[in-house]
């Protein structure tokens, strides 16, 4: 109720969004009545609590234009530092015990995408030479997994959907050292999978138990990752609630498809209540799977393009 009501009282887009929906302060008892800001409000507004600071780095999402790009200005990068590595740690291990590589063709372009920034930190705290950026370099991947095999190394490889599932038909190698991770990435690039589909096309060819999978976005500065189970386990300080899809103002029972809410108290500087497109369900341990996003390219709102 702090971050509400502090992020209510300096950041005026918030406080806007709160007095339309007559949700301010006063009339905010509980913290399961805190308003949840659209997340489209990051593309036409500087979401920022605060004065707005010099120097401050800025993310910026995928996009064809400037108009249709969502903006996280971020004054203090040390937090999502922080958060990002912790996170990682918990999950993956140190990365210092890590051969780090980073399969992000097109994101390298961007200089301003946190998915690379992220990367780049992890793979200056690995420290190994072997440890870097790969854009479509295939045969050049495929040479240093094979060896990183022969050595049984530790191995994360991070990489965006469609650079995995194109890598996966050189038939890469896989041991019980190596974990793969998918960030997503198939928009604008034909039919986009299910996430189960996506994994079960990339391991006809690549052997490997199991893929993990980040939950993450420009709009966020902590991430969730899941394992075999297909759950996503959040920080402490990050926690999903899940609204209805008729009726945003409230919550859907457990297990129930609702559209995913996110509180990220790493979003000190900006808001740390962000409501979604994406579709999922909740466990009761506080984990939770993603669905689906809202199309609103369709004609009505609650118009769904369900993943699953």
């Amino acid at each position: 109720m702090d971050v509400f009501r502090f992020q209510y009282r300096y950041n005026n887009v918030y406080q806007t969004w709160c007095d339309a929906l007559s949700r301010s302060p006063a009339q905010v008892q509980e913290h399961h009545a805190i308003p949840f800001l659209p997340i489209s409000f990051f593309r036409t507004h500087q979401v920022q609590t605060g004065p707005v600071r010099e120097g401050a780095t800025v993310f910026g999402s995928s996009g064809t234009t400037g108009a249709d790009r969502s903006k996280h200005f971020v004054p203090d990068l040390a937090l999502y530092r922080k958060s990002a590595k912790m996170t990682f740690e918990k999950c993956f291990g140190a990365p210092s015990e890590l051969v780090i590589i980073a399969l992000l063709p097109s994101y390298l372009e961007r200089t301003d995408s946190s998915l690379v920034y992220m990367c780049k930190m992890l793979i200056e705290d690995s420290g190994t030479p072997e440890s870097g950026f790969f854009l479509n370099q295939y045969d050049e991947l495929l040479h240093l997994l094979e060896t990183l095999a022969i050595q049984n190394r530790q191995v994360c490889l991070i990489g965006v959907s469609f650079a995995l599932l194109d890598f996966a038909g050189y038939r890469p190698p896989a041991w019980p050292g190596l974990k793969v991770v998918e960030t997503g990435g198939m928009k604008g690039r034909g039919k986009e999978l299910l996430r189960e589909e996506l994994h079960s096309l990339i391991r006809k060819t690549w052997p490997v138990p199991f893929i993990y999978s980040e939950y993450g976005m420009t709009e966020l500065l902590s991430q969730a990752y899941s394992g075999q189970d297909g759950f996503f386990q959040a920080p402490p300080w990050m926690r999903i609630q899940l609204r209805d899809l008729y009726d945003p103002l409230s919550q859907v029972e457990t297990g129930a498809l609702g559209a995913i809410n996110v509180v990220d108290l790493a979003n000190i500087d900006s808001c740390a209540f962000i409501a979604t497109d994406d579709l999922g369900r909740g466990a009761a341990d506080g984990r939770f799977t993603v669905n689906g996003r809202f199309d609103h390219s369709l004609p009505r709102g609650c118009n769904l393009l369900l993943n699953g």
